[in-house]
């Protein structure tokens, strides 16, 4: 082969070559069919929903209470509240009038005793019948039996009457020893002093007695002197 004509096909092929050829990266068809983009079908997009900003929740309305029905239950309540106190006051009043009345019992008891030896040892000579006598109807039971058997009750008014002197009984002290709730008797002790006088009004030293006095109550509530005793055998 003619070294020229090689040299000259290879001139021309180098000069085809660049011909062919563009300045930077070659592009071809191919490639571009390669570097294609395909567009692959998308899904709709869901509107979006609008955020919604928190809100404070605000507690339910209160119900409103029923009038009348609470006026009724405040009405009952005081009811009962002032019931209850009225009770309480009732029965303070009548645990009272108990209590007063046992004094008041208590007391009579004392004072019929004492009344008892007041007329036992009081009388004057002017009235001497009047004063056996009112010591004979305040008593009851054994002590009454006992005056009024054998005629003691004219034989202690002639006594009385041959002294020619008066006498006159002072009660120093007097106490409820107890109360047979049985029987209704009750035991009283009382200190008295007698000063008897003669005929001229000269007074003779006093004398102190001792005694036991039982006081009987009836059915109709009346007491007398049931019975008399001297404790300790005497004066």
């Amino acid at each position: 082969m003619d070294p020229a004509v090689t040299g000259e096909q290879t001139t021309t092929q180098r000069v085809r070559r660049r011909a062919s050829r563009a300045a930077g990266p070659a592009k071809t068809e191919s490639s571009k069919a390669a570097t294609a983009q395909v567009e692959v079908p998308t899904q709709p997009k869901r509107p979006s929903k609008p955020v919604q900003t928190l809100k404070r929740v605000k507690p339910p309305p209160r119900r409103r209470p029923h009038r009348a029905l609470v006026v009724w239950t405040s009405f009952a309540a005081a009811l009962l509240a002032v019931g209850a106190l009225a009770g309480c006051l009732a029965a303070l009043l009548v645990q009272q009038r108990h209590a007063e009345a046992e004094q008041a019992r208590d007391q009579r008891f004392v004072d019929t005793a004492t009344q008892t030896v007041v007329n036992m040892f009081s009388y004057k000579q002017d009235n001497i019948d009047d004063s056996v006598n009112r010591f004979y109807n305040g008593t009851s039971g054994p002590l009454r039996g006992m005056l009024g058997a054998n005629n003691n009750i004219e034989n202690l008014k002639g006594l009385f009457r041959s002294t020619n002197a008066t006498s006159e009984a002072v009660v120093n002290g007097a106490a409820l020893e107890g109360i047979d709730s049985v029987t209704d008797n009750a035991s009283v002790l009382v200190s008295v002093r007698v000063t008897v006088a003669d005929i001229d009004g000269t007074n003779k030293p006093s004398m102190p007695y001792r005694l036991r006095v039982v006081v009987h109550e009836d059915a109709q509530g009346r007491m007398t002197g049931y019975d008399l005793k001297y404790p300790d055998g005497g004066n």
